[in-house]
């Protein structure tokens, strides 16, 4: 039987599969960060809740009092 010799199985290049398994590990998170950021914001901006919102739309006087108070109705009853 005969013993295997791994260093003469790739004849010295094993490094360059040390470096390529380095740069998918690194490009795996790099990835996951972007995506995991991108997820959380919506063009630059971060995410805001259904109250905040129709409070500032009406404190823009972009939604009259009976709108305002049928909307926050029926995030309640949400």
């Amino acid at each position: 039987m005969t013993d295997f010799n791994s260093h003469m199985f790739f004849f010295g290049w094993e490094w360059i599969l040390w470096i390529g398994f380095i740069f998918l590990l690194f490009s795996s998170v790099g990835n996951w960060g972007y995506a995991y950021r991108a997820h959380r914001k919506v063009d630059g901006v971060p995410r805001r809740d259904a109250s905040t919102i129709i409070n500032e739309r009406y404190a823009a006087g972009e939604l009259t009092r009976p709108q305002y108070l049928e909307l926050k109705a029926d995030l309640a009853a949400n």
